[in-house]
């Protein structure tokens, strides 16, 4: 029975009949592996997420962490699927051999990654954060650094976060207040609180790297001045062994509406509870230079806001098999025209706007992977590279991309998820089906990382312009040669390239059009829909690129897999990016009505 948390035979597409995943094997970094390997890795990953993930996503869900001032409580199926996890590897594929990890392909651990979000947000967040942490080390800290903290993550011992944001300050980092004193000895000690920490605190392994941004007293103001500590729950030993426990405590949960399974907690540092060495104070180890902190930490973000991305695509699209599966089944209804009510009911299926729902699901979510899958591919292409020009260009193209992969699918797969309520009817409300609880997680996708009106900023305000445009135009240019190949193949290939060309050169009059009085205010007063209209343009080049892929491609017997690809793909064209007109007219125009708008008329 094929599985409701992803397709395997989607993933295998995009993998080896797009992307061409087996090619990076020939490369020395990922010399050790084969296609065989590649497989072994995608076949155990949907096992494990299937027989130790998902079998506990409602009960993680049901019973949410709980801290009872102090200790937080983790129901134990989350212990023992990382325990898993762990003991097969699955939780360090991407990693370096160096240091125990699995140094597959990033675009092959990423799709072994996905079935985890699909099947248990939740329980997979743990892991996904651990790995962030661990590569921000591997990139910036020193070995022995790497040594005491990366190792026992691979291991499973140890898991990671990233402490950011505060309670006052939100996401302007430049207003944070936790502060960091140097004690003299090459550690500092470390006060201050930190909200909205997800994994921030759990007894499911030994230990907790926690990554933290603070200020070193007399350095530069705002976020010139931030730098990044290494804090981690108890102190590490010479040895390796555990210590004694770290000034790091949480103080309270915070309840969301989704991605209920995952620890999120307010932590306070240096408050006095605890007093390693005698002291108060959280004993922290600069990671790099004072000062460069953010910089360090956008290691880790933005690797984050592509896993958030996916986190998106994976709930969106486990929603949309769920509701397929539902849809031809669900007995309901006579088809238009036949009004005998002695005739059976016929699946809803067959009704043309539960067809039109499923269709716009499938349109969004396999767009959407495959915008995931291709930037990942773009990370590869940063590695173990001798062209140093492609590696330049594959990190210009994802710079761009970044803002747009964590972004529209954090919007259009919750949409997925809305109408796979929708085809379940009355029944989509109810506890009973899993769909509106990947509906209330999804929700969350939209926050983290940076919100779309964060993203947006950043697309339209930096990455579109920067260098000129450079980014932008190496995207058109990409996007560009995705038509020209499509226009050779004649047909709906060519139909499709044409309208993929028209509404990249919109994109690119717009931009010029937003900036056309040199006013960032007015410029960027429209840029959420400015990354919306983007955003649907760039998936709708990752539809031609699918399109040319499956060119002259037959379904075997029974399978209407390329069939189903050619119709998403002609969905989005007619369906959604004709969305995108309207959008461009609206930021073009500068309209300031959302500028000019008093806030004391709201």
């Amino acid at each position: 029975m094929a599985s409701t948390l992803l397709s395997a035979r989607d993933l295998r597409f995009l993998l080896y009949e797009w992307l061409d995943a087996e090619a990076l094997t020939r490369r020395p970094h990922y010399a050790d592996h084969s296609r065989e390997t590649l497989d072994g890795a995608l076949e155990l990953a949907e096992r494990v997420a299937t027989d130790h993930f998902a079998p506990h996503n409602k009960a993680n869900d049901a019973n949410e962490p709980h801290f009872d001032g102090e200790r937080v409580h983790v129901i134990p199926e989350v212990k023992k699927a990382l325990e898993v996890l762990a003991e097969t590897g699955l939780n360090a594929l991407g990693l370096p051999a160096s240091v125990g990890g699995g140094q597959l392909p990033h675009v092959v651990a990423s799709a072994c990654s996905a079935w985890f979000q699909a099947a248990n947000l939740g329980s997979s967040a743990y892991p996904f954060l651990t790995v962030g942490n661990a590569r921000l080390l591997l990139a910036h800290g020193t070995p022995e650094q790497v040594d005491t903290y990366v190792r026992p993550m691979v291991e499973g011992r140890f898991t990671g976060t990233m402490c950011l944001s505060e309670p006052q300050a939100g996401s302007s980092l430049a207003d944070i207040t936790t502060r960091a004193q140097d004690a003299g000895d090459g550690t500092y000690r470390l006060f201050g609180n930190k909200m909205w920490i997800s994994a921030g605190d759990h007894e499911l392994t030994e230990n907790i790297v926690h990554l933290v941004l603070a200020k070193i007293p007399g350095g530069p103001p705002g976020v010139k001045g931030i730098s990044l500590f290494i804090v981690p729950k108890y102190l590490v030993d010479p040895d390796g062994s555990i210590g004694e426990r770290n000034d790091v405590v949480p103080v309270g949960l915070n309840h969301k509406m989704g991605y209920r399974g995952t620890v999120n907690a307010l932590l306070n540092f240096g408050e006095g509870r605890h007093t390693p060495g005698g002291e108060p104070g959280a004993v922290g180890y600069l990671v790099g230079e004072p000062h460069q902190g953010l910089r360090y930490m956008f290691h880790m973000m933005n690797g984050a806001r592509i896993g958030v991305g996916a986190g998106a695509t994976a709930v969106g699209y486990t929603g949309y098999l769920k509701s397929l599966a539902y849809a031809r089944e669900r007995l309901q209804g006579r088809p238009l025209g036949d009004k005998d009510p002695s005739r059976p009911p016929v699946p809803i299926i067959e009704h043309t706007d539960v067809r039109r729902m499923l269709l716009a699901q499938k349109s969004y979510v396999e767009g959407a992977l495959a915008l995931v899958l291709y930037c990942a591919r773009l990370v590869d292409e940063t590695v173990d590279n001798d062209d140093a020009a492609a590696r330049e260009r594959a990190d210009a193209l994802l710079d761009v991309l970044t803002p747009i992969v964590k972004s529209w699918p954090s919007q259009w797969c919750l949409e997925a998820n809305s109408l796979a309520i929708q085809v379940h009817g009355g029944y989509g409300y109810t506890r009973e089906y899993d769909v509106e609880q990947h509906y209330r997680d999804n929700r969350l996708n939209a926050i983290h990382e940076g919100t779309h009106g964060i993203q947006a900023l950043d697309l339209l305000g930096r990455k579109a312009v920067q260098g000129g445009g450079a980014g932008l135009g190496l995207l058109v240019e990409t996007a560009r040669a995705t038509s020209a190949r499509a226009r050779g193949l004649g047909g709906a290939e060519a139909e499709f390239a044409d309208l993929l060309d028209t509404a990249l050169e919109r994109m690119v009059q717009t931009t010029a059009a937003a900036w056309a009085n040199g006013d960032p205010a007015e410029a960027l007063a429209n840029a959420t829909p400015y990354l919306e209209a983007v955003g649907h343009v760039v998936v709708a080049w990752m539809w031609l690129e699918q399109l040319v892929a499956a060119h002259g491609k037959e379904d075997a017997a029974g399978e209407a897999f390329y069939a189903g690809k050619r119709a998403a793909a002609a969905y989005f064209f007619r369906h959604e990016l004709p969305r995108t007109g309207p959008q461009f007219d609206l930021v073009a125009s500068r309209d300031r009505t959302v500028l000019d708008t008093p806030a004391e008329a709201l």
